[in-house]
């Protein structure tokens, strides 16, 4: 089969045959029809993530849209390392697959989950009660903390801070949900903070520092808790904190990722969310790409997610109007040119 192959941890993904996965009993062969990029998929490429990374060559990518060998449309995660959802064809556990509408957007679902999924597990999992409290979003310009932004909104969120660096996607936010918006360099602004009870953190490092203490030393009732979420490392792998923040104020510092989740959390709360992405709702702007591009394109960060459709004849990406192709299950509102 065409893959997506990991040869030298230091190099982008070749493309090239790759045997094909034979699934073990317990498992389901999918085909694969869309499947995304992300940090965490460059991590798991280059051996930086804190996970154990596979033994070469071995074919990346965590999740993606596909079909089972009795034709169902499903979104799924991967945990064979050595073969991911960047190829024709992955294997996976039947507690891995999620079904999903037959109208679904195959391209624009591989690429939304991931970036949402991480504000709504945390939100779900993690913050407890949601409603009637203050969520601010430390990195709410990434993908991931614009559906954030959203998301806490739609869960009831009394009032949403949204702080980035992009003053453009900053500004842009307060049309998602976002009561303030805050530019992460005006010291002023972030000086002036509103109270959160709920920090959803996707930067971590210098930048966390200064926004954590800023809200602990302007609470009123220094032991009313914050809940600090830390879900990403944009900024910076570590942080310093004073000791004494934790034993004079309620703050409870907590993470939100693969580990700290269980399968049941993601059992439980994704079919919500692949509901609310059939939807429209916390969707990522997309581009579609061949996988015989993923050489080229792997370190692409353009505002767009890149998502790869492993097709054996695609030259480019496909372009069909109005119309559902049948022979792969690709919805074509993914599909663009390049």
């Amino acid at each position: 089969m065409k893959a997506a192959i990991v040869t030298h941890l230091d190099q982008a993904p070749i493309y090239g045959d790759f045997p094909a996965p034979k699934p073990a009993p317990e498992e389901a062969l999918i085909s694969v029809l869309a499947s995304s990029v992300n940090q965490r998929v460059r991590s798991q490429a280059d051996g930086s993530h804190y996970t154990k990374t596979p033994e070469l060559p071995f074919v990346p990518g965590l999740d993606g849209v596909g079909r089972t060998s009795d034709g169902q449309l499903v979104y799924f995660l991967t945990r064979d390392p050595k073969f991911g959802a960047l190829a024709e064809q992955t294997v996976t556990q039947q507690q891995l697959m999620f079904p999903l509408p037959e109208d679904a957007d195959p391209a624009q679902i591989a690429a939304s989950v991931n970036p949402a999924m991480a504000g709504w597990m945390a939100l779900h999992i993690k913050a407890g009660q949601v409603v009637g409290k203050r969520v601010l979003v430390l990195g709410a310009t990434g993908a991931a903390g614009t559906a954030a932004v959203q998301i806490a909104k739609t869960m009831g969120a009394s009032h949403v801070a949204a702080v980035g660096r992009n003053p453009d996607k900053v500004a842009a936010l307060s049309d998602l949900g976002a009561d303030t918006t805050v530019q992460l360099d005006d010291n002023i602004a972030l000086a002036a903070l509103p109270p959160a009870d709920i920090v959803l953190d996707f930067l971590w490092g210098a930048p966390s520092a200064t926004v954590m203490m800023t809200l602990l030393k302007a609470r009123r009732d220094h032991a009313a808790k914050l809940i600090w979420i830390e879900i990403g490392g944009a900024a910076g792998p570590t942080l310093s904190l004073p000791a004494a923040a934790l034993r004079s104020t309620g703050l409870t510092l907590v993470g939100s990722g693969q580990g700290s989740l269980t399968l049941a959390d993601y059992q439980r709360e994704l079919p919500a969310l692949f509901t609310a992405l059939a939807a429209g709702k916390f969707v990522t702007p997309t581009t579609v790409l061949s996988l015989s591009q993923v050489h080229d394109h792997w370190q692409d960060r353009g505002a767009a997610r890149i998502v790869f459709q492993p097709i054996a004849h695609a030259k480019g990406v496909l372009v069909c109007e109005n119309a559902f192709c049948h022979d792969r299950g690709f919805h074509d509102s993914e599909k663009r040119i390049k």
